[in-house]
């Protein structure tokens, strides 16, 4: 989406909603900050803040009408994270909606008091952001992008796209508490499958492309990328680098495999983010994020990309491809 239409989208649909609509929310204007972890020029945040704009316009709340929204974007670096809670938190807002631990972890430092819906997190018991999914029982929600055990399904799907693989290097962010949980599922059924999985943690492009270079040395080897900031920030360069050294390479969202990767298991983000909207409208309308249960996604998506199997020389299975919600051609 171009920054022209989502501007349109965030400041230009007031007229559209019925005046009954707004009128319900009474007189003050409520405040929501949105904090995403990863660059504003990213499509794929664009389209998914687009989504929670649009859920959030059919429950009647308009930006620049009876809300007002506050975005700031972190382009994966810590410290300018930091810097954008303090100055949001600043703003009082009524709620913030927030993207992955790597913005809620200092968030929560900041302010254990204003109401937070969050997406894009792996369990956020064991990392201590809820104190169960049921009962949240602060001042955190949200939807998280599944379950950590679910992370051991990227390792299933990338052996039987590729069989040869033997040895996997799973490339996380080791400055976030969910992705040891991930990288511990992983390598849980790692010898169910006659896999040697290596950790390969990355801060940023540089690191990324120095693991994959150095793991690619050896063969028979294989990716599993994890969602963080970082390798999201960085698909174009993730995707090419595993081309380069014809590595097949799992991931866990689709648009990922649109843009060139091998497989994907995941849930859908957009959804993601229409659910966040109404937990959003919950919090606006009086309700707690103590009482609202953390959701578990309950649909994934299959994606295989036959065009990359055959570069890779890859035959991929029947029983795969018929379980695939997407086969890329």
């Amino acid at each position: 989406m171009k920054r022209r239409e989502f501007v349109t989208l965030l400041g230009g649909a007031a007229a559209a909603w019925p005046l009954a609509a707004r009128a319900q929310q009474g007189g003050r204007v409520r405040r929501i900050a949105v904090l995403s972890a990863f660059a504003e020029a990213d499509p794929e945040v664009q389209a998914s803040l687009t989504a929670f704009l649009q859920a959030l316009q059919k429950l009647g709340w308009t930006d620049g009408s009876n809300v007002r929204i506050d975005s700031r974007w972190g382009d994966a670096n810590p410290a300018r994270i930091r810097a954008q809670v303090k100055e949001l938190v600043s703003l009082n807002p009524d709620v913030f909606l927030v993207s992955t631990a790597l913005v809620l972890q200092p968030l929560l430092e900041e302010s254990r008091s204003i109401p937070i819906v969050f997406t894009q997190i792996a369990d956020p018991v064991s990392a201590g952001f809820v104190a169960s999914l049921a009962r949240p029982g602060g001042n955190v929600t949200g939807f998280p992008v599944a379950e950590v055990a679910t992370f051991g399904k990227l390792l299933e799907v990338l052996k039987e796209a590729a069989p040869h693989v033997t040895r996997v290097a799973v490339i996380l962010n080791p400055d976030q508490r969910p992705q040891a949980g991930m990288l511990r599922a992983i390598e849980a059924i790692a010898p169910a499958f006659k896999a040697q999985v290596t950790a390969a943690g990355a801060r940023n492009a540089a690191e990324l492309e120095n693991a994959i270079d150095q793991f690619a040395r050896e063969p028979d080897g294989g990716l599993i990328v994890l969602p963080n900031p970082v390798t999201l920030g960085n698909v174009r360069l993730i995707v090419d680098r595993a081309a380069r050294h014809r590595l097949p390479a799992a991931y866990s969202y689709r648009y990922i495999v649109e843009q060139g990767g091998l497989i994907s298991y995941g849930v859908d983000l957009l959804d993601q983010y229409r659910q966040a909207a109404s937990y959003v409208d919950r919090i606006l309308r009086g309700e707690k994020p103590a009482g609202l249960p953390v959701q578990r996604p309950t649909k994934f998506e299959l994606v295989v990309n036959l065009k990359t199997a055959k570069a890779l020389g890859l035959t991929v299975p029947r029983t795969l491809l018929a379980r695939a919600d997407e086969v890329i051609e």
